[in-house]
């Protein structure tokens, strides 16, 4: 089973002083270390509401300083239960990200319809990904010899 994990993630940014500034940083420094290693994790403004269900922007500004809600979602494959995805998923991005609180937002099974075969048998998730970003395959490479 393949699942797409959401999780919510708190950024703190620095020196900043509008909420868009804010977010425009939180994204780019959450980005940066997050790549190369999980460049297929994507990156959206969080949502917040106060406790009376009004929304509230992403980020909250004092002092020049920010603390961002950003939504990292990810697809986990070949996994028995949802609770194993998003341990996975809390583990890949938790490494990358120190010091930045993580909470699973939500774990959603991947649909079958979702993935095609190669042909061979071999299954694979549509990820947006260009063809330039698969990886070739071994048998491949010693064929081609």
């Amino acid at each position: 089973m393949d699942c797409r994990v959401v999780v919510e993630a708190a950024v703190p940014v620095y020196d900043v002083e509008t909420v868009d500034e804010a977010i425009r940083i939180a994204i780019s420094k959450t980005g940066e270390m997050l790549n190369p290693d999980l460049k297929y994790v994507e990156i959206s403004m969080g949502t917040r509401a106060s406790p009376e269900g009004e929304e509230l922007p992403p980020a909250f500004i004092a002092a020049d300083e920010a603390l961002v809600a950003l939504e990292l979602e990810m697809t986990v494959f070949n996994v028995e239960q949802e609770e194993h995805a998003s341990r996975i998923a809390r583990k890949e991005i938790g490494q990358r990200l120190e010091n930045i609180p993580l909470k699973v937002l939500s774990v959603e099974r991947v649909d079958d319809d979702s993935v095609e075969t190669d042909g061979e048998g071999d299954t694979r998730t549509e990820t947006g990904a260009s063809d330039d970003d698969t990886l070739v395959d071994f048998d491949d490479l010693v064929d081609d010899r």
